[in-house]
Formats: structure tokens, C-alpha cells, sequence
């Protein structure tokens, strides 16, 4: 199961294995449903999974950012506007961990875990992603796989934000670009973007920082660090 907008680049191909991410690991166990948010008009999109869990029966409700902030428990509900009106402002994608209220006034402990959807030009349109509802996972198996699997959603994020930040420093670009120039590179090598982020960030420690030939280095490094990525880590 792919993110909605997923920019990890093409399924790894031929000889590398394909092992289940993060979200696939935790969709097996979980109630996990998807969405996607266009900043242009804050037009929003839920998938059957995610109406249910807000008590509304598939097609019955047109989510918008009101309706959405409507179901928030009254303690998080200001978290999930800060992060929105950040997401809006910076046109980047947001992940949350709070608390929202259904129809029958159930609260849901809920994770959404998004990334950045782009139009044909490459310019950042929305955010699309998961809601990874946490209520009612208490039995021994579903908690293994929770502490398992949801601090490798969060890590992916990171390790791709201090790559950009790598790229960034580098080449005096902006975080745009540097998202752009992992991409690519993902895309051209059918790796994983978090599996090249976190093998990039591995390597650049090796560097010789105190030389004039850093660049030319990283240079290297960047076109070649996807052969050394084992196929374990491209899921």
C-alpha cells in the first residue's frame, strides 16, 4: 500500500526484495485510511476508512477544514490548527499525533503521517497521507508491531528533512531543491527516498570536511550511494 502523492520514487526493481514499510506493517494490524488536502481552496479528501472512523458512512459527508477541526477533542483541537495553518503558510506536508471525536462521541487516538502531493511541474499542491487510528490496539501483537513500526514512520521523515538539510549546505540551494535533487536521484536509481536519505546521511560522515575537494566528494557520494543500500532497508 503506497502513500496518496508518495514521492519515494519507483518500486525498487529486479534484484532487490521488497519488504513492507512502516505503514504497510501497521495497516495489517490497524484501521488506517488515507486523504489528501489541497492548499488551493483547503479542499480535502477522505478515503472510506477515514469517513467511518469520524462515524460518517462513505460519500455521505464533503469533508472541509471546519468539519474536520469540528471532530478534534476540545484539548488538541488548536495543536491540529497550528499545524495546519503551518502546512498552508510553508506549503509543506504535516504529521500529528492527537485525539478526535466521532459521531457517537467515541474518542480515537490517532497518528496522520503525510507527505508533500506535486503537480506535473513539480510545484507542491497539498499533503495526502494516512490516518493511523491507535483506539482499541491493546492486545500483545498489535502493540508489538506499534513499537515496532511507528518510530520508523517518524525517523523516515527525519532522516529526509536532515538530507535536504545536507543538500542544502552543499550546494547553497533551497529546501525545494534539495527535495528535488533527492527525488531525482531516487527516481533515477528506483530506490526508496528514505532508504537513499538515511544512507546519504550514513556516508557524508566519511568526509573529508577540511578540504577544498568536499564538494566533488559529495558530488560522488550523492550519484553513487544507492549501490550500497542493502535490499533489506528498501522497503
Amino acid at each position: 500500500m503506497r502513500q496518496p502523492g508518495d514521492t519515494d520514487g519507483a518500486t525498487p526493481a529486479g534484484s532487490r526484495s521488497q519488504q513492507p514499510g512502516p505503514v504497510e506493517a501497521v495497516a495489517r494490524h490497524l484501521n488506517v485510511g488515507t486523504f489528501r488536502f489541497w492548499f488551493i481552496g483547503e479542499r480535502w479528501e477522505w478515503s472510506d476508512e477515514v469517513a467511518r472512523m469520524h462515524g460518517y458512512e462513505p460519500g455521505s459527508v464533503e469533508p472541509t477544514t471546519r468539519l474536520l477541526l469540528s471532530h478534534k477533542h476540545p484539548d488538541d483541537r488548536a495543536h491540529v490548527q497550528e499545524v495546519l495553518d503551518f502546512a498552508l503558510q510553508s506549503a509543506e506536508s504535516f504529521s500529528s499525533r492527537h485525539r478526535f471525536i466521532d459521531t457517537a462521541g467515541n474518542v480515537h487516538d490517532a497518528i496522520v503521517v503525510a507527505d508533500r502531493m506535486h503537480d506535473d511541474s513539480g510545484a507542491v499542491v497539498g499533503t495526502a497521507g494516512y490516518y493511523i487510528d491507535l483506539t482499541n490496539t491493546f492486545d500483545e501483537t498489535r502493540q508489538e508491531v506499534l513499537d515496532e513500526a511507528l518510530p520508523d514512520l517518524f525517523e523516515s521523515r527525519a532522516a529526509i528533512e536532515q538530507a535536504k538539510g545536507v543538500l542544502m549546505f552543499v550546494y547553497r540551494v533551497s529546501a525545494e531543491q534539495a527535495f528535488r535533487v533527492l527525488q531525482w536521484r531516487s527516481q533515477e536509481t528506483n530506490v526508496k527516498l528514505r532508504a537513499l536519505a538515511r544512507q546519504l546521511l550514513a556516508e557524508v560522515t566519511t568526509l573529508d570536511g577540511a578540504t577544498t575537494t568536499l564538494q566533488s566528494q559529495f558530488d560522488h557520494l550523492l550519484l553513487t550511494v544507492h549501490e550500497r543500500i542493502s535490499a533489506e532497508s528498501t522497503g
